[in-house]
């Protein structure tokens, strides 16, 4: 990192300001990101369950498959899912409120006896896959803000941070030096005086 400054105090003083900012910055920046790490962690094994869950679902419902050649797929529909937004570490994710499913209305009488359990199950396969989606997305939303809030942080650890400390050094060393010279100078100046008032 470049940075442009100048050999005196003002310069000196802004540095020290953004050096202060971003030191400041820096904790909350590292907590954000344990956070979204966590997190996403969670998100990930939720699906993750939900996955294995989807799949002793449908282990279950191989079992219909033969049965379900008798089922009109139109019976079950998904009439409305309500979701909602929840900050996690000021992140805005989905959140999954409700399902609402739609029975369409069959004959009990003409029906095979399994239907009722039938539309229970699918109505649960359909329930875990849309979790599951929802669990899915919520983990690539907050990978991504993490994903950034590490790169901000590597950038003021080992960037910023660093070069406006070696900066500030500089100046600080550059007007030691200046103030050094002019001291020195003084006495050389003082000691001829006097060498001159002696005479």
């Amino acid at each position: 990192m470049n940075l442009k400054f100048q050999y005196n105090k003002i310069s000196q003083l802004q540095l020290i300001k953004q050096l202060a900012v971003r030191q400041r910055a820096l904790p909350t920046l590292k907590n954000k990101e344990s956070a979204l790490r966590l997190e996403v962690k969670k998100a990930r094994d939720q699906a993750f369950a939900l996955d294995q869950k989807m799949k002793e679902r449908t282990a279950e419902l191989d079992a219909f498959m033969k049965l379900f050649v008798e089922f009109d797929p139109d019976i079950v529909k998904i009439k409305n899912v309500e979701i909602k937004t929840r900050k996690i570490a000021g992140v805005k994710t989905p959140l999954l409120e409700n399902i609402e499913f739609e029975i369409a209305d069959y004959n009990l009488f003409k029906a095979p006896s399994w239907y009722p359990e039938g539309i229970a199950l699918l109505q649960e396969i359909c329930q875990l896959q849309i979790e599951r989606d929802f669990f899915i997305r919520k983990m690539q939303i907050l990978e991504q803000v993490r994903k950034k809030t590490t790169q901000k942080v590597n950038l003021y650890e080992k960037v910023q941070i660093p070069a406006f400390e070696d900066a500030i050094l500089k100046i600080k060393r550059y007007l030691e030096d200046e103030e050094n010279l002019s001291k020195a100078s003084q006495k050389i100046l003082k000691s001829r005086f006097e060498q001159e008032s002696q005479l």
